[in-house]
């Protein structure tokens, strides 16, 4: 089996900071090789050093045995190398076909044929060419950028956290389509902080701590308890923590939803069956027997100011009119010591942090402002296996001390983990919330597809 990308000893320095030290790293074709990391391990600065938007400092690059030198990332795609980003880069005022060739314009009618062509291996041939982008679902945006890689003739396929916000169905549609992929010679980087997908879409995996590659071998060489250990350089010995609770008084009923103090709640269901729609509903009725507080799924829009600093960030409900900075500070650094956060002071700016770092905030905010009701939406999408184990701790701690606890998420053993009762929403109705002792995986996702009985 040919080796389709080799990086070797990459190395890059970011001021006194080394985000890669001597990295190397393979991907044959016809491979799937999976990344994984803690959030600021190094992939995100690897893969831009692939794709041409970073120089490194030391190391080089091969594809197909040729020397790869991208001075910036239009170099990289001409050359065969296809990113998709978390963040879909996507113009959602556009069809289907002009974001496919949107930079890489061939002839009109070669455009379509050839679209047309990359659609169809994809094995989504209709999907119409001229449907806006942003009247489609996440899962058919995803296809759209799948199928730009497809139609430049794609040699090497990075896809980064690519199942963050799709639903179960829609995550086993994508592995048909890497592993499509996969047979016709493409070599595919995934990377993801699922680990239980990591197991069963990789070939291989690459393990990244502190900028250097800390363990490589086989997929079925990996145990998931082993893979988080070299990820984090220890063992997290519980993932999901759960004292015992004792649920308390309902603090207020919504949609026939108790929320009740010293309990997790959480809500199942797919994209669009209304469950964040459901939260601001809560968040925007909340009364005058308890404070609530609520954590946006978008971090970098709505739940994070991303231009101010840390302290700014959490301490900003309980700001008084006179602030003292030397306070401030004092009150925030309590909060990042006690949640590991990283960062060089509380006056960094946001945009700087993780987005582990970030979500941490996020949930630092909460408790100091001392809310006793927590919001919670999609609270750990995107973010490192250390980083969850700490929030979910906090969601532990929060219900032992009585606060009532409300999390949306698509990510069911994190409910199933977590939570006390679970709900499933579809199609705009919510179920009844029952434990987890009477819930799994399967029977959820049958009522979240509405063929598992009335919800």
């Amino acid at each position: 089996m040919s080796v389709r990308l080799r990086m070797q000893g990459i190395s890059k320095r970011f001021g006194a900071t080394v985000a890669l030290r001597e990295v190397s790293f393979e991907a044959p074709a016809g491979t799937v090789v999976a990344l994984v990391g803690e959030n600021g391990a190094g992939k995100s600065t690897l893969m831009k050093v692939l794709s041409g938007a970073v120089r490194p400092d030391a190391g080089t690059m091969e594809l197909d045995g040729q020397p790869y030198r991208p001075r910036h990332p239009l170099d990289g795609r001409r050359a065969g190398v296809a990113m998709i980003y978390q963040e879909l880069a996507l113009a959602p005022h556009l069809s289907v076909l002009d974001n496919i060739w949107l930079g890489n314009e061939p002839r009109y009618r070669e455009r379509r044929r050839h679209a047309a062509a990359a659609l169809a291996e994809l094995g989504h041939a209709e999907l119409s060419l001229d449907a806006r982008v942003g009247e489609l679902s996440v899962a058919e945006q995803q296809m759209v950028e799948l199928a730009r890689a497809v139609a430049t003739d794609c040699r090497v396929l990075v896809l980064d956290e690519p199942t963050s916000t799709l639903t179960r169905p829609d995550v086993e549609r994508l592995f048909g389509l890497i592993r499509r992929l996969k047979a016709g010679g493409r070599a595919v980087v995934y990377i993801s902080h699922f680990l239980e997908e990591v197991t069963e879409i990789a070939d291989r995996v690459v393990v990244l701590r502190d900028g250097e590659v800390v363990g490589e071998r086989p997929t079925a060489e990996w145990t998931i308890p082993a893979l988080v250990a070299a990820m984090v350089g220890r063992e997290v010995r519980e993932l999901y923590p759960r004292s015992a609770r004792t649920p308390g008084e309902v603090v207020w009923e919504v949609d026939g939803l108790a929320v009740r103090r010293g309990e997790v709640v959480g809500i199942a269901g797919l994209i669009g069956a209304g469950r964040t729609e459901l939260l601001r509903r809560m968040f925007a009725q909340r009364n005058w027997r308890a404070r609530v507080g609520m954590v946006s799924e978008d971090r970098g829009r709505e739940g994070l100011a991303v231009r101010w600093t840390a302290a700014d960030n959490v301490t900003l409900p309980r700001l008084p009119w006179w602030v003292w900075p030397r306070q401030q500070a004092a009150r925030a650094g309590r909060w990042l010591a006690e949640l590991s956060v990283k960062c060089r002071s509380p006056w960094q700016r946001v945009s700087e942090l993780s987005g582990g770092n970030q979500q941490k905030l996020a949930v630092a905010r909460l408790l100091d402002a001392e809310v006793e009701v927590w919001l919670l939406d999609e609270p750990t999408r995107g973010i490192d296996v250390a980083s969850k184990a700490e929030i979910y701790r906090r969601l532990d701690d929060a219900a032992r001390a009585g606060k009532a606890v409300v999390m949306v998420s698509s990510y069911l053993p994190e409910l199933l983990g977590v939570c006390d009762r679970v709900a499933v929403m579809c199609r705009g109705r919510l179920g009844a919330a029952r434990p987890v002792g009477e819930r799994n995986e399967h029977e959820i996702m049958l009522e979240a597809t509405g063929v598992g009985g009335a919800p």
